[in-house]
């Protein structure tokens, strides 16, 4: 208890916050946000048109080196979209990990495709790519130009890794798993805007990525998400999708096809194009702060979560390992008592109500972490 408690004040000394409440992650407005968003409603332009929205997605590609990027109401709506438009159909399966938040299942679900659940690797905390191999070997067959569940007779469509908290997967091996199986990979780079893989931006390796500005995220728009494609005609299609699939014209109101409301709207863009100004100042404060903890953890005999072999991670939440659920369960209730939040890592989606009946793989790293690990404050420090 007497080391929770030196940890405790020490993460009051890194916020310089002796009695207040600490947050999680906070969001910070730091910079032009009142200006763009006084622009915006003196344009009167505050929907989905506007010419925040436009630039918003011109810098986040530039940002992250992606061709193209197109906004979306939040980062759930955009993982949704981003399986359809990589071609997930009622009755399909998509592998993804079980250790990760719910949007990831939930975003399959609304394809009214299944979930198979795999584990992760305890470094990188997202999908392991010898764990789906390991699965796809025992289960999957290619057939006709595609993959099929041996045992369901699905076809097994697509592959969704999350980089949890920032930090990549192995992406290079899991590349390697999808092209042998057929899969296609969409990235649920939600948590890892800043996060970098052997050089290049999380995201951009899948045939979608997709972003989320939650209002706990890196940066935010208050609501929002992004998809990030290589692809210049998916692109293309999503912005059309995204747009209630309306065709251009100049007065009339004519569409090809079933379209969403889903196009980000001009004052949440605004926010985001301030917040975007200061990347690189957040992911620098981020990584310091982790280094902090980091240094501090070792004289515990703590161990703290570090960016991956040949990753740039942005930290976006920092976590600790403790040593099982009983130390978990007492850090977590003597933190929050004191005014310091902390929270759990979220629990395995097999094991929740409306999906503990799909297929999952061997889960001993999932299940490992997921009574240890601990997210601290990780908010961003001017």
């Amino acid at each position: 208890m007497g080391s929770f408690h030196n940890v405790i004040n020490k993460i009051r000394a890194i916020y310089n916050n002796s009695e207040g409440f600490i947050p999680l992650h906070a969001p910070v407005f730091n910079g032009n946000e009142k200006k763009y968003l006084n622009e915006c409603i003196d344009s009167t332009f505050v929907s989905s048109v506007g010419k925040f929205v436009d630039r918003f997605e011109n810098e986040m590609a530039i940002y992250t080196g992606a061709k193209n990027a197109v906004v979306c109401v939040n980062g759930t709506n955009a993982l949704h979209l981003a399986l359809q438009l990589v071609g997930v159909q009622q009755g399909d399966e998509v592998i993804t990990q079980a250790l990760t938040f719910i949007a990831t299942a939930n975003a399959i679900s609304y394809c009214r495709a299944y979930p198979i659940f795999i584990d992760v690797d305890r470094d990188t905390l997202g999908l392991s790519p010898m764990a789906v191999k390991k699965w796809l070997a025992a289960n999957a067959e290619i057939k006709k130009g595609a993959c099929y569940n041996k045992v369901t007779g699905r076809r097994i469509k697509a592959c969704v890794p999350m980089h949890t908290f920032g930090h990549p997967v192995r992406l290079d091996e899991l590349i390697q798993v999808c092209v042998e199986y057929k899969l296609e990979l969409v990235e649920d780079a939600a948590e890892s805007l800043g996060s970098y893989y052997k050089g290049r931006h999380t995201g951009t390796y899948g045939k979608v990525g997709v972003l989320s500005f939650n209002g706990n995220k890196t940066i935010t728009t208050g609501g929002g998400g992004m998809l990030l494609f290589n692809d210049n005609v998916l692109a293309q299609k999503a912005k059309h999708l995204t747009t209630q699939a309306k065709e251009p014209h100049a007065w009339e109101f004519s569409h090809d096809e079933i379209g969403y409301n889903l196009r980000m709207p001009n004052i949440n863009a605004a926010i985001g194009c301030a917040q975007l100004e200061q990347i690189d100042f957040i992911i620098k404060s981020k990584r310091e702060t982790a280094s902090i903890y980091k240094e501090f953890f070792k004289e515990l005999d703590i161990d703290f979560i570090c960016e991956p072999k040949d990753c740039r991670s942005n930290y976006w939440l920092n976590a600790i390992v403790l040593k099982d659920k009983a130390q978990r369960d007492e850090f977590l209730k003597i933190s929050n008592d004191n005014g310091v939040m902390t929270r759990p890592i979220w629990k395995l989606m097999s094991r929740l109500p409306m999906y503990k009946k799909e297929q999952k793989g061997d889960l001993e790293n999932s299940i490992w972490l997921e009574d240890r690990i601990v997210n601290i404050p990780s908010s961003v420090i001017f």
